[in-house]
């Protein structure tokens, strides 16, 4: 089977999770009124999603070393959608609750044994492809957006809507699933399943670590940020976040070919550097159009570094693919949850434009990392 046609297969997969997450998120405000739920109620409701994930890592990680990742893909790909039709038509917070927490978990399986996969393809073509993959997952997550606005629009439930996702999701599967790699690659028997992760994954770690704290705080503060400080209209409040995406997105799928050009260091330095440039001038020249480039160049910052830490940990010669992946991704995903109530806290505390001066510091972290660490 040629590879080109695993390679296809997995940017599909990644676009489906992708869609999947997307359109959970778009209909948030809508089960938040259909249950009537208080936006504490509702707070507390969402940790169920995170915690699920979390506590699946070991498991997910395991069982891609021992069962290989085209059956964990397997497995999560197609009962993904499921439980999201089990949100859209839960009656209650405790079925809500118990959807999340298998989303979650589902979720993440999906996410380790779909990058495994990636890492096989991309050793197949000798070349870094990661960052195109995790392209698809962004360029679904305007796609789950914009499918999820029509819906709202056309006061479609969340039950409805999610049916449709469910069943176009499953039937692009069963037609996909076939070309995912039969085999993972850097499996070695000899290496074992449980153990400390090296200096070099640890690094990898913090690096994914302090570039998810950044984007983890940008989709909950961005439109507060030019709501309260850069003060636009109320029209306006959305219009940072949305320059993020485009840019975050857009730039994934040029990223493999800029590493392949200037190398793995380089393009992990420079995230770093335009990340920490990105936040910086925001806070230094809190203007609209100053801002909206800022934001821009933050997108820019945080696009790549994650697909290509993950394809570094890939590459391990220490664990196997599912086991590094798992590791990394659990420090990049504390990063993802930590960042935004530490924003919260520190902007408390002092104002928001100090608690975006921190995530400028992060990036410069991510820089410095990058230089002296062994990626």
């Amino acid at each position: 089977m040629p590879i080109k046609f695993s390679r296809v297969a997995v940017g599909i997969i990644f676009f489906c999770y992708g869609l999947c997450f997307a359109s959970w998120a778009s209909r948030i405000p809508s089960i938040q009124q259909l249950l009537a739920l208080s936006e504490a109620e509702l707070g507390g409701i969402l940790f169920a999603l995170p915690i699920g994930s979390l506590l699946s890592v070991p498991v997910s990680g395991y069982w891609v070393a021992k069962a290989g990742s085209r059956t964990v893909v397997v497995f999560s790909a197609f009962l993904y959608p499921l439980v999201l039709l089990a949100i859209g038509f839960s009656a209650g917070v405790w079925s809500l609750i118990a959807a999340l927490f298998l989303f979650g978990m589902l979720g993440n399986m999906l996410n380790i044994s779909i990058n495994t996969q990636a890492v096989g393809v991309e050793a197949a073509y000798e070349r870094n492809i990661m960052a195109t993959f995790h392209g698809m997952w962004s360029l679904a997550g305007f796609a789950g957006a914009g499918i999820g606005a029509v819906m709202i629009a056309a006061s479609i439930p969340p039950g409805t809507h999610y049916l449709m996702i469910a069943g176009a999701v499953a039937i692009v599967l069963a037609f996909t699933v076939k070309y995912l790699l039969p085999e993972d690659v850097n499996t070695d028997k000899d290496k074992p399943i449980f153990s400390l992760p090296d200096r070099s994954l640890v690094v990898l770690g913090i690096i994914a670590f302090c570039s998810m704290m950044c984007e983890g705080a940008m989709f909950d503060w961005s439109g507060v940020y030019f709501n309260k400080v850069i003060a636009v209209k109320q029209d306006w409040i959305g219009i940072g976040y949305t320059v993020f995406m485009i840019s975050m997105a857009g730039t994934r799928f040029v990223a493999d070919k800029l590493v392949y050009r200037f190398g793995l260091k380089k393009i992990l330095v420079g995230s770093g550097l335009f990340t920490a440039t990105g936040f910086f001038l925001s806070v230094l020249l809190p203007h609209f159009e100053t801002s909206l480039l800022g934001f821009f160049i933050i997108g820019i910052g945080v696009s790549s570094v994650v697909p290509l830490v993950f394809s570094a940990a890939g590459r391990s010669k220490i664990q196997s693919p599912g086991i590094a992946l798992a590791s990394v991704s659990t420090l990049g995903f504390f990063g993802f949850l930590i960042g935004p109530p530490v924003i919260g806290l520190v902007a408390g505390a002092t104002d928001l434009r100090l608690s975006f001066a921190l995530l400028g510091a992060m990036g410069l972290a991510v820089a410095t990392l990058s230089s002296k660490g062994s990626v």
